[in-house]
């Protein structure tokens, strides 16, 4: 697999993110950062093929009950784990890919390491 380097690690700070292209004309990669974990994502949503790594990181709010009890309890979970396209407003965990809307969908992923001190992304062609 053809290797990216990034950057170096303090170059995206938790909460950050960097956009980059490894080959001219793709869509690109967004590398972030969550809680001094490093995740990459094809910045492409797989639902209407918007740039996925351009949209708010955020969280997932929850509810112990449905909001017709009258009752409920709304938090904020997985905050700074998640991001939203800007297109639709569909959600993805940053960590796996996985899809929070269609859990049927997933946005590819790429393996990222840190080699002599610089963050690198390995993707295919």
């Amino acid at each position: 697999m053809p290797k990216c380097v990034v950057g170096t690690p303090d170059e995206i700070a938790p909460g950050q993110r960097k956009i980059v292209v490894p080959f001219r004309g793709r869509a690109g990669i967004g590398v972030f950062n969550v809680n001094d974990c490093f995740y990459a994502l094809r910045n492409l949503c797989p639902h209407k093929l918007g740039p996925l790594c351009t949209g708010a990181v955020t969280g997932r709010m929850v509810a112990d009950l449905p909001p017709s009890a009258g009752d409920e309890v709304v938090t904020l979970a997985q905050d700074g784990e998640i991001i939203r396209c800007p297109w639709h407003l569909w959600e993805f965990e940053i960590a796996t890919g996985r899809c929070l809307v269609d859990h049927r969908v997933r946005v590819k992923t790429y393996p990222v390491s840190i080699e002599d001190g610089q963050l690198v992304v390995e993707y295919d062609d």
